[in-house]
């Protein structure tokens, strides 16, 4: 009945990583999967999260179904996290906010929820993206192209092409931005880039999507959600959608949140009940236990007090990678212009390196990263990084 289906190939990323894992050499390097890794290379469970789901678990409370927008103090909490305790729309009740399964999900149900206001808009994603954006909103029946952001000239943003061709979009296209740490490049707008681009898109009125899966991985919590907090004040229309798993390390909880900023509560109350029918129509209710754990940290001063101390050490420990490899580099290929690897922050680096460096790496020293020549930052640690630079200085003479 099914044979007329395509084969599907498997996620590239998933599937290098499993090369890597079937690789009995060594040393080797795996700089290819999204996960932060601590200095041993493993992923872990941070200890303000570990003692919030203590403090869940004691309360013994019923699994019961949760509401298709999710957990009420959840909910509460992130607002706040993403928005700011001080956002206007926060206290005006313009914001509609669900629980989501991680960004990913966030994503999804908002590509949907887009379709159904404006079944004839069209996306335009960064060139380069992270490959499951297109998948996501094609997925929703939202087709998608590109704009142009990376400069590969000088390993930077290109923000000309990016003004022009937003500034060539029809009314009411869908942009999807990166407020911080944009993957794949890790290459981001400053704040006085942020503003001139806030203000095309109202001009233009167009919509944007905010994908803000590192928060607190590039500058800091606040920092990081600068993007966020000016589209509110300057009173755009527009969804963010938000991921914990990597500043909660809580990749298999799923753990994210949808947020759509409206002009006014009434608003507010229409969007979310789509919101509502369109989680019904998916999965119905979002799980509880990661929500309750994230909702206890983001409520107590103290446990959160320890989380952003835990943030700022895993932003720390990639800032301290990005450095090593520039100065290692500095002495073993003098010739080769390193200042991207600290000009760039978050957890992806875009290399510039050429599919054939990138064969090299692999085949010869065991070094693997995407065909793209991204890599993923928390992967360095100080037992590797030396033999990283000495591969790559290998491959760039």
């Amino acid at each position: 009945m099914f044979t007329h289906l395509e084969l599907y190939g498997g996620d590239p990323i998933f599937r290098l990583n499993e090369q890597y894992q079937a690789d009995a050499r060594q040393p080797k390097v795996n700089l290819t999967i999204g996960l932060y890794c601590d200095g041993n290379g493993r992923v872990p469970l941070l200890p303000s999260v570990l003692s919030a789901e203590q403090l869940c678990a004691q309360r013994k409370q019923p699994r019961t179904y949760l509401p298709m927008e999710g957990l009420a103090t959840y909910n509460d909490a992130v607002q706040r996290l993403v928005f700011g305790e001080d956002c206007p729309a926060l206290a005006e009740g313009r914001v509609a906010s669900i629980q989501t399964l991680g960004g990913t999900g966030a994503l999804k149900i908002g590509g949907d929820f887009l379709h159904l206001a404006y079944p004839d808009a069209e996306m335009w994603i960064s060139d380069p993206a992270w490959d499951n954006h297109h998948a996501i909103f094609q997925g929703a029946r939202v087709p998608t192209h590109s704009y142009r952001y990376y400069d590969a000239a000088t390993r930077g943003l290109d923000f000309e092409g990016l003004v022009a061709d937003l500034s060539a979009l029809p009314r009411h296209s869908i942009v999807l931005l990166h407020p911080c740490c944009h993957n794949p490049t890790g290459v981001d707008l400053t704040p006085a880039q942020w503003d001139q681009v806030i203000d095309l898109l109202q001009r233009q009125q167009l919509i944007p999507f905010l994908d803000m899966a590192y928060q607190g991985f590039g500058q800091g919590l606040a920092e990081d959600a600068y993007a966020v907090r000016a589209m509110a004040r300057a009173g755009l229309t527009f969804l963010v959608a938000n991921s914990f798993s990597k500043n909660f390390s809580y990749y298999s909880e799923r753990c994210g949140g949808l947020h759509i900023v409206c002009q006014n509560a009434a608003e507010a109350e229409r969007v979310l009940g789509q919101l509502r029918a369109a989680v019904r129509r998916v999965y119905s209710n979002p799980p509880v236990h990661g929500a309750q754990a994230i909702s206890e940290v983001l409520h107590s001063d103290g446990l959160f007090a320890q989380w952003q101390a835990e943030v700022g050490q895993m932003r720390q420990r990639i800032a301290t990678m990005r450095q090593a490899v520039y100065d290692q580099l500095q002495t073993k290929a003098p010739h080769y212009d390193a200042s991207h690897f600290i000009r760039q922050q978050g957890m992806f680096c875009y290399t510039g390196l050429s599919s054939e460096q990138v064969t090299r790496l692999r085949e010869e020293f065991a070094v693997y990263l995407l065909a793209s020549g991204r890599i993923s930052v928390p992967g360095l640690n100080t037992e590797n990084v030396s033999y990283f630079t000495d591969a790559l200085a290998e491959v760039v003479r």
